[in-house]
């Protein structure tokens, strides 16, 4: 049986593994990716993402077509049986990212644009028809015994390290033995997705959750498709019906006859799906990791379901990266469970929170939880959470682990979005020239080792490769209101640490050295192209 290597081998072919794929292809890795499906599923799934998940699309290169099937999000209203207000979620503000808080997009357009990215690296390669039977343990990595699902033919493929994207039902995750911790909360819901017709203009709220005891109901955009707007609406089982009556097409059109008629709109799709609050109990094992729902599942009343798979491929890509140069050791891949773990325990709980909102079919409940919403006793809704452990600085301030602010900037004459123009990697953002001056040689060093850039802002004078005008002031303002002078930023935009005075830059970059478990720098693997804007 032929035996192939490469640096990491990806099980499942979703937007996760799109975006693990993009992030390792950009840096030169050698990817295999193992999809046992002849081709992408054509239907749409997720249909929001937030501001986060916007910039680290945008950030490697996969957005330039987003506004053809993604816009941005309007206001998330929750409202009960008589149209009166719960709780109103303005996803319209400004963001820590820059643009509106969250995004509705079309999921195949979305996958597709990855795809592209995608297969633009010749160190990647995507086996579609093909599926990991089994895979082992060895000295240096993994070895995984593939099929070609349509030859029936059989070799082995070697990864230094495994990933398993494979979903809700991972067989990688099933493989290891790995049990879910469940956080409490199904409930079965009718998931329909409608194509309006030219010139449609439905009259109802843009986007809510329609809190009728009578029939729970979500009602968002779901992007474009072919220059027409898509709505989608989740509707929830009632005790008395069947999965098997929502599967009929005209009961599933009477079901959104409030809303929508049959001669304004093309059905899409209709499925039932059961929402789960799962995380997984170990999100690896040995050189395997889990990612996306493959290592978690929630209830969609967040959102937050494919933007969290993003997330663990953003959190764990860069780690890959840092350790397959090796610049870093292989215990700096341990945060990863450290660090994305309790956060999505916290969305999953918080989207569990407002599963319990709308998923009530009892009028007498639901008028005890209006009144308490009117009345200010119902429990408040959690704030986003961030990272409180992990790869961060120990250097006590609210920001660390938090995302860093992010504005459109000129560089050297070219003014566009900051992530863009500087590239992937972590940078030193510095409030100005004169903290500029004060950053000494070992820290430029660290910088230029990890593939890293050191910036500062000025105006457009300027001339110097490392000065950057801020063209908003959003970036000003930031380092006025803190007080910081530096910001050290991951290449996942979180926080890892600011100071105020150069000697406590010092120290920072000393504990980002040891946080990231650096090695000295002999003989290290050098940065790939996209990084060539190192520190200098």
């Amino acid at each position: 049986m032929k035996k192939i290597e490469f640096d990491v081998v990806i099980i499942g072919y979703g937007p996760v593994s799109r975006m693990l794929s993009v992030i390792l292809g950009q840096q030169g890795h050698s990817v295999t990716v193992l999809e046992r499906h002849a081709y992408a599923y054509p239907l749409p799934r997720a249909v929001c993402m937030d501001h986060e998940i916007h910039r680290a699309i945008q950030a490697h290169g996969c957005a330039d077509t987003f506004a053809t099937f993604g816009a941005p999000s309007p206001r998330y209203q929750w409202m009960n049986q008589d149209w009166k207000t719960l709780l109103d979620i303005d996803w319209t503000v400004d963001s820590i990212s820059g643009g509106p808080e969250a995004y509705f997009f079309y999921q195949p357009s979305l996958e597709a644009a990855l795809d592209t990215k995608v297969r633009s690296f010749k160190n990647v390669n995507v086996l579609l028809q093909h599926e990991a039977k089994s895979f082992t343990h060895t000295d240096d990595g993994v070895v995984v015994n593939v099929v070609n699902n349509e030859t029936g033919a059989g070799f082995e493929l070697h990864g230094r390290y495994l990933i398993g994207a494979d979903g809700a039902n991972s067989a990688v995750r099933n493989s290891l033995g790995i049990a879910w911790n469940d956080r409490g909360f199904q409930a079965d819901w009718l998931v329909v997705d409608v194509l309006l017709n030219d010139g449609v203009k439905l009259d109802i709220p843009s986007a809510g959750q329609y809190c009728n005891p009578e029939r729970p109901t979500t009602f968002v955009p779901s992007g474009i498709k072919d220059g027409r707007p898509l709505r989608r609406w989740e509707i929830m089982r009632l005790p008395d019906e069947s999965r098997e009556s929502l599967d009929d097409t005209d009961y599933v059109w009477s079901l959104l006859e409030r809303w929508v008629k049959r001669d304004q709109a093309e059905l899409v799709r209709h499925a039932v799906y059961t929402f789960r609050s799962l995380v997984a109990e170990s999100w690896s094992q040995g050189r395997v990791f889990l990612v996306g729902d493959a290592a978690h599942t929630m209830p969609p009343f967040m959102g937050q379901g494919m933007c969290s798979g993003i997330r663990d491929a953003v959190n764990l890509g860069w780690r890959l990266d840092m350790v397959l140069r090796g610049h870093c050791d292989t215990a700096l891949l341990d945060d990863y469970e450290i660090e994305r773990k309790p956060h999505i325990t916290d969305i999953i709980d918080t989207s569990v929170y407002l599963g319990e909102i709308v998923c009530v079919a009892d009028k007498d409940l639901a008028s005890k939880r209006d009144q308490a919403f009117f009345d200010g006793t119902f429990p408040r809704m959690a704030a986003f959470p961030h990272l409180k452990e992990g790869t961060l600085s120990s250097v006590g301030t609210d920001w660390v682990g938090r995302l860093a602010p992010h504005a459109d900037v000129c560089k050297a004459g070219v003014s566009g979005r900051m992530d863009t123009l500087l590239g992937t990697g972590f940078t030193l953002l510095l409030k100005n020239a004169d903290a500029a001056a004060r950053v000494d040689d070992q820290a430029l060093e660290l910088l230029k080792l990890l593939g890293g850039h050191v910036v500062y802002l000025s105006d457009s004078t300027d001339s110097s490769n490392n000065a950057i005008e801020d063209i908003s002031g959003k970036l000003t303002r930031f380092f006025d209101d803190t007080g910081f002078s530096s910001l050290v930023v991951r290449p996942d935009f979180y926080i890892f640490g600011a100071a105020k005075e150069s000697n406590e830059l010092s120290l920072l970059l000393g504990q980002l050295r040891s946080a990231l478990k650096v090695h000295q720098p002999v003989s290290l693997k050098p940065s790939a192209e996209p990084r060539a804007r190192a520190a200098s």
